[in-house]
């Protein structure tokens, strides 16, 4: 395996673009009409498609993603420097406080948050 993608399907392109900038703190490595993508690290990269290009492959026979916006399905597990400050950066931009940081059952500090589509993020240290 060269590299690895995770995508999230967004209902507002730009809206998320611009909530992921501020957050990850790094502009688009690619931006254009139905997929924004940001390097995460070396080889793994976070894609943001809309709903409605995503739903013209898969549906049918899926359901159109937007019936499950908001229910926790997956989560973006982010380790960084400093929970708290990734935390604040993500509220400021939008996001929708879970759990602040705190010392987790397996070792890690981690604090959650939802993005604009309802995305469970956590930044971890």
């Amino acid at each position: 395996m060269k590299s690895s993608m995770i995508i999230l399907y967004v209902a507002n392109q730009e809206r998320s673009r611009k909530f992921y900038e501020t957050v990850l703190e790094k502009q688009p490595v690619l931006d254009v009409p139905g997929m924004s993508e940001f390097r995460l690290s070396e080889g793994m990269l976070l894609g943001l498609m809309p709903e409605t290009g995503i739903a013209e492959i898969i549906s049918p026979p899926m359901p159109h993603p937007a019936t499950g916006t908001g229910i926790p399905r997956c989560e973006l597990y982010l380790i960084v420097e400093n929970p708290e400050d990734s935390l604040r950066r993500a509220t400021d931009a939008g996001a929708e406080l879970i759990s602040a940081a705190a010392l987790r059952d397996w070792g890690d500090i981690v604090a959650y948050c939802t993005d604009p589509d309802g995305h469970i993020i956590a930044f971890a240290k």
